[in-house]
């Protein structure tokens, strides 16, 4: 009886198994099928030019047919496998879980999410150097790197619904019913939000063009929601692996346990100086102040987590990786594709500040720590990031900004080191002691960072000041580059400034190889500058004057080159010229164009209220797996 049972389970394995078979390819040519109708629709749209708003509006019917393919396929998989008529999931997971040596739930997510962020972090990069050089794209489809961020944000969305499907044991210590018999982990449901909320970015960067123009900047609400949603699924991850490491007898076969969570507070890192872009190219639309502001704010969460949850030497750990990641990209996209230079701050003085502050207070007063740690970054990671942008970034930090830099990044350091502390507190293992504090730190160290953020936003221009220029031609001809002798109007309008430069980009196809730059003038007399370099003033390049003095972002154009899609008509470089001073991002935002007042509004209200129910959201699921940590260590 025992070898009749055995020969019937070996046939319905068989059975299932080719069942299984039957199910991926279906799955496989739906998704090449998929793949094939973007391709076929997407290549013509290059040689229709860079359009000045949304996707041509015959692309949108292809594009919502494969979106709804998309959709329906994760939908079937997810009742396939919740109906037990596929077991396709579980043997991936359980392949998974060999591998990985943690539950298939987080196992299956861990290697998605993993490959889906190095894919998108490098389209990321790509995309912005990319748009530096060339401007505008022919179509959303006809850019390369744009396929490396679609790709890359489906993973993680692919990853959380995976982890939502498979679900975990109704014992999981820190699970979470979503009806009888089924419970998934706390890190699925984020990884899921934020990997939908990026997807959602797409569509809606689509209406922003259509409203507002084609907006060439990382800063705009939609950019934010996209890049922001891989940068958040980086901790959602990290909080679904603890999770995992909390289920019975999970920590015995997990491999490279240490290794693996320098990857993800080395992640964490990557993904919170994501919007560091807008300073790690030549050309910033907002106040060098953000710089400061964002690195301290970066360190603060990320380190003073990795140290917590790492242990000795355990934020040197994670900036170890940042660098390695990030001077790989800076390889690929700089040498290897030919793009603009794209730079990256050290956080080694604010690593080894971490590490000093835990020589003080114990790791284990989560929250004292991350204050302490936070007067470390505040200090000691400002100061040494002070000197590498006079080493290696394309606009150091002057003298004149430090007393306004101490004033806003030290208490956002500060801020957020406090909030790196109850990541950490939260990240840590079960049996770790866990310091208690009143709810009203974190919401006023939550304050303390969107005040640091928001004040540096309001820009001026300066009415009545303007420049005088005189060029002199070093070449000719078709690829025509001059030097500017600038006095400006009036002399002492820069005499305080972060910065006086010529600012030129989007010249891809100039045959030197240099794309983008911001030329540091020489001050020859007072009011007085000159160019260090000769300035192209041909083809696609853009040339600007900038003079950038505390709240006043100026900026008086040498060159620009017609636009018809706009429209805008050439700015021509004449021998001499006189040009007014306006705000800075009237230049270089070309494109983007007027809206109703009321649209306006509603527009950024919207996509600001989604911003901070998905950052809340993010904040809910590390107090609530805090909780249910400390709920673990309750006497039955």
């Amino acid at each position: 009886m025992l070898n009749a049972d055995n020969g019937n389970v070996k046939r319905w394995n068989i059975e299932q198994q080719r069942e299984d078979v039957v199910v991926a390819r279906r799955l496989t040519a739906l998704t090449l099928a998929a793949a094939t109708v973007v391709v076929g629709w997407a290549a013509p749209a290059a040689a229709d030019g860079p359009p000045a708003g949304g996707v041509p509006t015959e692309d949108l019917v292809p594009a919502a047919i494969v979106g709804t393919l998309l959709v329906a396929l994760v939908a079937f998989v997810g009742w396939a496998h919740r109906t037990d008529q596929t077991r396709l999931l579980t043997r991936i997971a359980g392949l998974s879980e060999r591998l990985v040596g943690l539950p298939g739930s987080a196992a299956v997510p861990l290697l998605l999410v993993g490959g889906s962020l190095l894919i998108a972090v490098f389209g990321f990069y790509w995309d912005v150097s990319t748009h530096i050089d060339n401007g505008r794209d022919p179509g959303p489809f006809a850019n390369p790197s744009h396929w490396f961020i679609i790709f890359g944000l489906l993973g993680i969305a692919l990853a959380g619904m995976v982890c939502l499907f498979l679900g975990v044991d109704d014992d999981h210590p820190t699970g979470i019913r979503l009806r009888d018999g089924w419970r998934v982990p706390i890190g699925g449901v984020l990884l899921a939000v934020c990997g939908v909320v990026a997807l959602l970015g797409f569509p809606m960067d689509d209406v922003w063009h259509r409203i507002f123009g084609q907006d060439v900047t990382l800063w705009s609400p939609t950019h934010i929601q996209m890049v922001g949603g891989a940068s958040l699924a980086t901790l959602c991850l990290w909080i679904l692996v603890g999770e995992a490491r909390r289920t019975p007898g999970a920590g015995a076969t997990e491999r490279f346990p240490r290794l693996l969570n320098a990857a993800m507070a080395g992640a964490f890192l990557i993904g919170a100086s994501t919007l560091q872009a807008e300073y790690d190219y030549a050309v910033p639309q907002f106040r060098l102040l953000y710089q400061p502001v964002l690195i301290m704010v970066a360190a603060g969460l990320a380190l003073v987590a990795a140290r917590i949850r790492l242990g000795p030497w355990g934020a040197v750990q994670a900036v170890a990786v940042f660098l390695l990641v990030r001077g790989g990209l800076t390889l690929l996209v700089t040498p290897v594709l030919g793009r603009t230079m794209l730079h990256f701050p050290l956080y080694l003085g604010a690593a080894l500040a971490v590490e000093a502050a835990a020589r003080l207070v114990p790791t284990e007063r989560q929250l004292s720590f991350g204050a302490v740690a936070g007067v470390g970054i505040a200090t000691v990671g400002l100061a040494s990031e002070w000197a590498w942008t006079a080493v290696f970034m394309p606009i150091p930090w002057p003298m004149t900004m430090l007393p306004e830099t101490l004033a806003v990044a030290v208490p956002a350091a500060i801020g957020a080191a406090v909030i790196g502390g109850f990541i950490g507190r939260a990240l840590a293992p079960p049996e770790a002691a866990r310091q208690t504090v009143p709810a009203w730190v974190a919401v006023a160290s939550g304050l303390v960072v969107v005040a640091a953020m928001v004040y540096p936003i309001p820009m001026t221009g300066a009415p009545g000041t303007a420049a005088a220029v005189t060029l002199e031609d070093v070449t000719g001809g078709a690829e025509r580059t001059v030097h500017a002798t600038i006095a400006l109007q009036p002399p002492s309008l820069a005499d305080n400034a972060e910065y006086v430069n010529v600012t030129a980009w989007q010249g891809a196809e100039w045959r030197h190889g240099v794309h983008s730059f911001a030329d540091p003038l020489d001050r020859v007399e007072p009011g007085v500058y000159r160019t260090t370099r000769p300035i192209p003033v041909h083809g696609q390049w853009k040339a600007l004057i900038r003079v950038h003095d505390g709240r006043r972002m100026l900026a008086a154009p040498i060159f620009l080159p017609e636009d018809r899609a706009i429209p805008a008509e050439e700015v021509p470089a004449t021998a001499t010229f006189t040009r007014e001073f306006v705000e800075g991002q009237e230049l270089l935002l070309r494109e983007a164009q007027e809206a109703p007042a009321w649209i306006t509004t509603v527009a950024y209200v919207l996509t600001l209220g989604l911003i901070v129910l998905w950052i809340a959201g993010v904040g809910w699921g590390i107090r609530h797996l805090r909780r249910r940590a400390a709920a673990q260590l309750q006497p039955a």
